[in-house]
């Protein structure tokens, strides 16, 4: 009796409780609300990958599946085009990611540091293309000049550089890594390699993990490139194969799966499998770099 007279003290003299009036539920409502607007149609489409065709042509199906049955993503492992395309972007999401996080740090390491001579210009430089760019049209005409075109690399190469990512990662090293270590390690005999690879980086893994996750996802959702520079099929990504599946007809729906892999799987259950299956990856990935992720933005947004 005496401990719960005491939590309930504890629970009255809690200022947080106390304080929680209309205002907070307002605040509780619009974000259930805006939570929903995201999980919704996600749960939508899911319902809708694994359900009998017949349900989803009435439009019975909302949030539960009806029927439930997985002849959708028996037809795209059939058909093998959107599982090609499935491990094709992994590998090209990959390769972007690495070179774009090693192109990042080789820019922010260097021009976080006072010593650097000239630092404020090549500063300038290199955010220069964060608020201007050439256009569709010579940039497209780059990429021919430099035999790119129809290539893997065009899908790489031209955005492995980014300059908002790049001032992310500069203003965490600023901000976080005092110069009195470094210092300490120059003093010990420590080349600058060695400080950024035993010091610098081991020290920056909410940040690393952020800006991995950023470059990943930018690289696997984005299809533009995709569109203007690939025209063989088979270096078209998913991202990109999903957007023809979904903007075309029904009937270039119905005949873009090849002879082998057509089931009795409507366009409508193809499109919601395609897209459940294209999502899959970053939802598996995210849980585990959720951390990093909120820690490296808010320690990267404080301006050093």
């Amino acid at each position: 009796m005496a401990s719960t007279l005491n939590g309930r003290q504890r629970v009255r003299n809690n200022p947080a409780i106390e304080r929680f009036g209309v205002v907070d539920v307002i605040f509780i409502v619009i974000l259930v609300v805006l939570c929903s607007t995201c999980i919704i149609p996600f749960l939508h489409l899911g319902a809708k990958s694994i359900s009998d065709n017949s349900f989803v042509m009435a439009k019975k199906v909302y949030l539960f599946p009806k029927g439930i049955t997985f002849n959708a993503y028996a037809s795209i492992f059939r058909d093998g085009g959107l599982t090609y395309s499935m491990v094709y972007s992994l590998i090209v999401t990959a390769v972007f990611t690495v070179m774009g996080m090693a192109v990042c740090l080789c820019a922010a390491y260097p021009l976080s540091k006072r010593r650097l001579k000239g630092r404020s210009i090549f500063t300038f430089l290199l955010m220069f293309p964060m608020y201007f760019g050439a256009g569709m049209i010579p940039s497209y005409l780059l990429m021919e000049r430099l035999n790119l075109l129809d290539t893997a690399w065009v899908l790489i190469l031209p955005l492995i550089y980014s300059p908002y990512n790049m001032l992310i990662m500069k203003t965490y090293f600023q901000s976080n890594i005092p110069d009195s270590l470094e210092e300490s390690a120059f003093l010990d005999g420590a080349s600058n390699f060695q400080v950024l690879f035993k010091i610098v980086l081991p020290l920056s893994k909410p940040i690393l993990a952020t800006l991995s996750l950023f470059y990943a996802v930018g690289r696997w959702n984005s299809y533009a490139d995709n569109k203007f520079y690939i025209k063989t099929e088979s270096l078209k990504m998913i991202q990109y194969k999903l957007y023809q599946m979904v903007s075309s007809a029904t009937e270039a729906q119905t005949t873009s799966m090849s002879e082998a892999a057509m089931v009795t799987s409507t366009p409508e259950v193809l499109q919601a499998a395609a897209v459940m299956f294209a999502t899959i990856p970053i939802v598996i990935i995210y849980p585990f770099l959720q951390k990093y992720f909120v820690q490296g933005i808010m320690i990267g947004a404080i301006k050093g």
